[in-house]
């Protein structure tokens, strides 16, 4: 069994943003990694108005599914969830889909499809630079307050500009409608309101709910360790 994690909006170096949970996944002798997404700046290409894009995103992740025959959870985070539901579809080594705090989309479907009328608050947007990422003073505090105080400190670091371009690109495929899939509801989340995940769990197989903020997998990762487990 192996884990391949797809983290959300707004950050780089997955691995990190994983870590507390991978180690301990380690010590059970599972492997895992985090593909790097290049609309994030993380394949060396600066994101801007045009892209790297969803597409770019998909195929990053897609390599990865594609690269071995192992049997695979494909943990997704929030936006996370738009790239895993094309970059999964129709790879034989995905047997479960575990989306914490996520978004499931239908064919056509777009990351802005889920968006209010106006930016969210904790949003910085920059359009004539073609980037947005999250407002540093509000990263603390809507995504990370049941972190500790290390963890949000690193975290400030580990936040990136991404591309516009991944808000209005819809998906040619949903994963979630053909593999096995868990949903975790973070009850705790102030960044997606815990009522809105449990919209979008509806369309999931099985729905799990913890008592946690955005990043379950850095405050709870045992919690998360057993879900993934016992998948």
């Amino acid at each position: 069994m192996r884990v391949v994690f797809v983290h959300g909006a707004c950050v780089k170096d997955g691995p990190w943003w994983w870590h507390r949970t991978a180690e301990l996944l380690a010590e059970r002798d599972v492997a895992s990694e985090a593909p790097a997404l290049p609309s994030c700046g993380e394949t060396g290409a600066a994101p801007d108005a045009q892209g790297p894009g969803l597409a770019e995103d998909v195929a990053a992740v897609r390599e990865v599914l594609n690269a071995g025959d192992e049997p695979t959870v494909v943990v997704a985070h929030s936006y996370g969830g738009i790239v895993t539901a094309e970059a999964a579809a129709g790879v034989e080594a995905v047997r479960h889909l575990l989306l914490v705090s996520s978004y499931l989309p239908e064919v056509g479907q777009s990351l802005s499809s889920f968006g209010g009328e106006e930016p969210a608050p904790f949003l910085d947007i920059d359009p004539e630079g073609g980037t947005f990422t999250v407002r540093p003073a509000a990263l603390a505090e809507t995504f990370l307050q049941d972190c500790d105080a290390e963890i949000q400190r690193e975290a400030t670091a580990k936040t990136a500009r991404q591309s516009l371009a991944v808000l209005g690109q819809p998906v040619g495929a949903a994963a979630w409608q053909w593999a096995a899939s868990t949903y975790l509801v973070c009850a705790e989340d102030r960044g997606t309101p815990a009522d809105r995940q449990r919209e979008f769990a509806r369309r999931a197989g099985n729905v799990i709910e913890i008592g946690a903020g955005h990043h379950p997998f850095l405050s709870q990762p045992a919690a998360v360790r057993d879900l993934v487990l016992s998948l």
